[in-house]
């Protein structure tokens, strides 16, 4: 890994190519907003200014969705061996410029780069996975039944929305943008307006590897002018989302009167449950890697640490030691692990739940504070202790490399405390008792369980979450459900004979 000072130079060589303005991408073109509007993004490094954002609007959606519709036909008759040869080369691409996209993703949304430097190779992996199965994507089934044969066979279902988050943006674009084009479907892409760097960067990367003109069209700004647009334009068939859950409940209602198909992967307030016979180093090892990674910025975060009585106060001071020690500063040192949050208005709700903590009755055994020698948006690994489910603390994600330690007595107990949420992404149970982690497992209302273990993402597995932390499964073949619709063609056998009705 390069070091802090060669990390800066190049990152500045690499922001220099904007020459100061983030443009939309539309029908291949680079351009400004049609109305010559922009707004300002900022470093979170040193709330310094990074750049002037094109502010699409209406028109630029229509302008974008138009361009996507056009574009359709040609891409969804192409087939999948074509898909997946110029999918890979988006993948190649990606891989050629990862120093440049780890770099600018730092700088951008403020994630350390120990963990961005892997992002551009995951988001690589992703399309080599998808460009693979975009050889199947069509296939079906054969179904028999007495005098007839069904066959199905799988469409895509047209043009899509893809709204994506400031969250390490690069990856999760990759993440549905890359199953949207091996179904056959073109795009508009509206990422978040705080970290629209890599965007830009990536529909660039994918146009020179050979994806058409129309196919992938990109347009800046914010939820209310540029994403309502989008979720309400008619030629837009569905619309995949990352994001907020209160987010996620107005884009639906804002596409039910066009009728569109929605995926959401929301929010969560996932619990990690340790129970006293668990390799406990093991686990404290992982639920502090699952809230102070990527600055606690994540929808798979532990953020509620649920802990058996009998070890809770030397369990709790296991991770505390371990939030103590955590180094952070600035994203391009290469020995950072936290970096500042994305945004001023952020970090203000981040730090609001110091006080709340304090009024709730828990007690801040470990960070609880703004970093204050540094002029960006840092804020020290947090955990609250004394805490029960009911507080607030427990209740709201807060979204920060902050964690919440609740003790439990029992089995039923832990299950109780862990499912009393309104979200439901993902769980972690750190048990060396098989039989008990098959049962708690089965009884915890979450999309994805992790045993033993941290969130370890497999590309076929399907991930997302129940209740308020979404709807709907992306990974493998799911994401193909999504994309795409079924049409089921009825063949009769020979000697079949209608009713009649009259003779």
């Amino acid at each position: 890994m390069s070091s802090f000072a060669q990390n800066q130079k190049d990152a500045a060589q690499y922001l220099a190519q904007f020459n100061g303005s983030v443009l939309n991408h539309i029908n291949g073109q680079q351009q400004a907003a049609l109305d010559n509007t922009w707004f300002e993004i900022l470093s979170p490094i040193d709330l310094k200014p990074l750049a002037k954002v094109a502010h699409g609007k209406a028109a630029d959606i229509d302008l974008a969705a138009q361009a996507a519709h056009h574009a359709f036909t040609p891409w969804a008759a192409m087939s999948g061996k074509q898909r997946q040869k110029i999918l890979h080369k988006v993948a190649d691409g990606i891989e050629a410029r990862a120093q440049e996209i780890a770099l600018l993703e730092c700088i951008d949304t403020g994630q350390a780069i120990k963990f961005m430097a892997k992002a551009a190779l995951r988001g690589a992996e992703n399309f080599r996975f998808f460009a693979d199965k975009a050889v199947q994507a069509q296939d079906g089934q054969s179904l028999y039944a007495q005098g007839q044969v069904n066959v199905t066979k799988r469409y895509p279902i047209g043009p899509v929305g893809v709204i994506t988050p400031w969250n390490t943006p690069f990856m999760l674009s990759t993440w549905k943008i890359a199953p949207a084009l091996a179904a056959g479907c073109t795009i508009v892409h509206k990422p978040a307006e705080f970290s629209p760097l890599t965007a830009n960067l990536l529909v660039q990367i994918a146009e020179d590897a050979g994806v058409p003109k129309g196919v992938w069209n990109l347009v800046n700004g914010m939820g209310e002018d540029a994403g309502k647009a989008l979720t309400e334009h008619p030629l837009i068939k569905a619309i995949a989302f990352v994001g907020e859950s209160r987010t996620g409940s107005l884009i639906q209602k804002q596409g039910a009167d066009t009728l569109k198909r929605a995926h959401f992967e929301l929010g969560g307030k996932n619990p990690v449950l340790v129970f006293a016979d668990a390799d406990l180093d093991k686990a404290a090892d992982a639920a502090a890697f699952m809230i102070y990674s990527l600055n606690g910025e994540r929808c798979t975060s532990s953020s509620r640490l649920l802990v058996e009585e009998s070890i809770y106060d030397a369990f709790c001071a296991m991770v505390a030691d371990r939030a103590d020690r955590i180094k952070v500063g600035h994203p391009l040192d290469p020995n950072t692990v936290i970096g500042p949050l994305i945004h001023p208005e952020h970090e203000a709700k981040v730090l609001s739940y110091f006080a709340v903590a304090k009024a709730e009755g828990a007690t801040i055994v470990a960070g609880g504070k703004k970093v204050a020698d540094l002029a960006g948006c840092y804020v020290q690994p947090t955990l609250f202790t004394q805490a029960n489910n009911q507080m607030c603390i427990s209740q709201e994600e807060i979204f920060g490399p902050v964690l919440t330690a609740i003790p439990f007595k029992d089995d039923a107990d832990a299950v109780a405390i862990a499912n009393d949420i309104e979200y439901g992404l993902a769980g972690y149970l750190w048990s060396q008792n098989v039989e008990r982690c098959w049962a708690i497992a089965d009884q915890l209302q979450a999309g994805m369980i992790w045993i033993n273990s941290e969130n370890s993402r497999h590309l076929p597995a399907p991930f997302g979450g129940v209740k308020a932390s979404g709807i709907g499964r992306d990974g493998g073949d799911w994401s193909f459900e999504f994309y795409m619709e079924t049409k089921n063609i009825c063949f009769a056998m020979a000697g079949h004979q209608p009713p009649q009705l009259a003779k």
